[in-house]
């Protein structure tokens, strides 16, 4: 059992928890994600540690209402308990520097880009970064990634805060202006398709750090397969993060709608239903 030390809603569907879990606290790094159950029935679902606290012993995760699980999640209070915690997982994210590092960031794809961006700069790299989301609520730890960027460009789709457009047309702001030694791209799985088409174009290096659906996180299940390079990998344990212009991203949307229907009839008949 994992106690919830702290919560805090960032929107009205996103929402920051800081966990009890020494372990993992002391061992993770930029990168690593776990995997959580929120009760005897719940499903178990990865989400990135975007950061954690050796004084108390605690990781803090990012998470979107989105599924039956993460509104299970959202409705516990400081004080309650998290039934499994799993980590860290994955690969941890190589560090290095570099020089200009671009850091792209869709919506709650922010969280994980975070710890990188820390690490990079912590590194000695000019870290320039851009964040990107529908609108101005949905925007997300602004502050902190400001504090771990040497600039940062705020893109909407709508233009209520920063400046109007897609998150390629931030990118292109800093491309075009000066030279970027590789990118970092995280979020909704088309933002990465269309952010890492883009860098392809201007032939800088770039990783993406995959969502793809798990279920054990070793390896086993198969279920976080996805093709990088004609190969197939799994995320969990090959990744989350991979060369984003050898992804087939195309595929990678088509497996994270495969049980879109089912979430959805799991939402409408539980206590959580849509038509409410």
């Amino acid at each position: 059992m994992y106690r919830i030390l702290a919560k805090e809603f960032l929107s009205e569907s996103v929402f920051k928890m800081e966990i009890e879990a020494p372990m993992i606290a002391e061992a993770r790094k930029a990168g690593h994600f776990i995997i959580l159950r929120v009760d005897k029935n719940g499903e178990r679902i990865p989400l990135t540690i975007s950061g954690s606290n050796s004084t108390n012993g605690s990781i803090t995760i990012i998470v979107q209402k989105v599924g039956l699980s993460t509104m299970k999640l959202a409705q516990l209070k400081v004080g309650e308990y998290i039934l499994d915690v799993v980590g860290p997982l994955g690969n941890a994210t190589h560090i290095a520097k570099t020089g200009t590092i671009l850091c792209a960031g869709g919506g709650v794809g922010v969280a994980p880009l975070l710890p990188i961006a820390q690490a990079l700069k912590a590194a000695g790299n000019r870290v320039v970064s851009v964040l990107a989301a529908r609108n101005k609520s949905l925007i997300i730890l602004e502050n902190e990634m400001r504090d771990a960027s040497d600039e940062v460009i705020i893109m909407t789709d709508d233009g209520s805060y920063g400046q109007k457009g897609l998150i390629t047309h931030g990118l292109e702001e800093f491309i075009g202006r000066e030279k970027i030694n590789e990118a970092v791209v995280i979020g909704p799985a088309i933002m990465m398709k269309f952010a890492s088409q883009l860098t392809k174009k201007y032939n800088i290096p770039t990783m993406a750090s995959l969502n793809s659906i798990m279920v054990d996180g070793t390896g086993m299940c198969g279920a976080c397969r996805v093709t990088v390079g004609g190969k197939t990998k799994f995320v969990c344990v090959d990744g989350p993060e991979f060369d984003a212009h050898q992804v087939d991203f195309d595929e990678l949307l088509l497996r994270l709608g495969a049980y879109r229907d089912l979430e959805r009839n799991a939402i409408v008949k539980g206590p959580f239903s849509l038509t409410q």
